[in-house]
């Protein structure tokens, strides 16, 4: 929904991404809270639990107000320290470090440039029977890292992607949502605190689930983006006018999302070619006119090639009765489709892979290569 732009302490206000739990039915974190405060705990059920929130950015600062004005006590704390003064004014309590910050709340929210500069923030601060929520932006493999990091020093975790810019915090009606996952424990315990800024969706307890969601939505924003850019710069060049173009551009990208829905049927189903109106072929041959009207007009049509380049590959596969599914194949590395799949039993199994290969125009899995060494 946003630019991924990160949440600095000190950064600009920049656009920050943030209804209810998405997938219920994951595993549970069932692993014993360390410390004395994991016995006999239950869920806060809207009492105004204390909290500490670390980093005070456009959305940091924005999730701290939030919390303020439903009630909950809440510690701050900032590398600038000016950038807490408006929320010390509105009732907050300004901690002179993190490591202080965590100390005085048993749940702490995070939400800073990096991956490194949590870890720098929190390098000196006594986790054990502590709850972490981090926001910050990373990367699966970081938040499954810093999930491990975490659970070294007795803490319980819930790593979170922003779906939202600062002004979709609270009671905006563009509310947004924060993607969850990780310790489900948590996540149940802390429900209704986590939603006072912004809905919550909880994706599994791999903690590297939020960020793997979080960037696979910005990607398929991103290409929008870059889909929206060629549009205006034809209608530009043309010399029509953007404004009355626009309505046009957003009415028929509304309708063409829900394509999303049938290429998801597609990839679990294994069958690329169930209700496909418009087949591969079609839209190969039609792509045509893409790049003629790009060359008239004299514009830059290297937004769309890398994606017209993928389709013209997979039709050359032989693949000219599907649809547009069979493009993400061939984005994947070392795929073997039509067979059953190849990994070793120890290898842990891909999420939403389930059983064999599904035939030719099938699913297709990772082959593991034996690299040698």
């Amino acid at each position: 929904m946003t630019d991924p732009a990160p949440r600095d302490d000190d950064s600009r206000d920049v656009d920050d991404r943030s209804r209810d739990v998405y997938s219920p039915r994951q595993v549970v974190d069932d692993r014993p809270h360390y410390g004395s405060r994991g016995r006999g705990r239950q869920p806060d059920r809207g009492a105004t639990v204390p909290l500490a929130v670390l980093g005070l950015g456009a959305m940091g600062t924005a999730l701290a107000r939030t919390w303020l004005a439903a009630g909950h006590p809440t510690t701050v704390w900032n590398r600038s320290r000016a950038r807490a003064e408006p929320l010390v004014a509105e009732g907050a309590t300004l901690a002179d470090t993190a490591a202080e910050a965590v100390a005085a709340t048993p749940l702490t929210v995070v939400c800073l440039l990096d991956d490194a500069s949590v870890g720098a923030a929190l390098a000196d601060a006594e986790l054990a029977g502590r709850d972490l929520v981090n926001l910050t932006t990373g990367s699966p493999v970081q938040a499954r890292a810093r999930a491990a990091w975490a659970h070294e020093r007795g803490a319980r975790y819930l790593d979170g992607g922003i779906m939202a810019v600062p002004p979709m915090v609270g009671s905006s009606p563009d509310r947004g949502y924060i993607l969850y996952s990780g310790s489900r424990a948590l996540f149940d315990e802390h429900g209704r605190t986590l939603a006072v800024p912004l809905d919550t969706r909880y994706v599994g307890a791999d903690p590297g689930f939020a960020a793997l969601h979080d960037v696979a939505l910005l990607s398929a924003m991103t290409g929008m983006f870059a889909g929206v850019s060629h549009a205006f710069a034809l209608v530009r060049a043309a010399g029509v006018p953007a404004r009355p173009f626009a309505p046009l551009l957003v009415e028929w990208l509304r309708a063409m999302a829900a394509s999303a829905s049938a290429t998801a049927e597609h990839l679990d189903g294994g069958d690329y070619t169930t209700g496909v109106v418009s087949t591969l072929a079609m839209q190969v041959a039609g792509s045509a006119t893409l790049r003629r009207t790009a060359a008239e007009l004299g514009v830059d049509a290297g937004l769309l090639t890398p994606y017209l380049a993928a389709m013209e590959r997979r039709l050359a596969d032989g693949h000219a009765d599907e649809g547009i599914t069979g493009v993400i194949d061939t984005l994947l590395p070392d795929l073997t489709c039509g067979t059953r799949d190849p990994r070793p039993a120890t290898r842990e199994p891909r999420p939403g892979i389930r059983g064999p290969g599904l035939g030719a125009r099938g699913r297709c899995h990772p082959v593991q290569r034996d690299r040698g060494g």
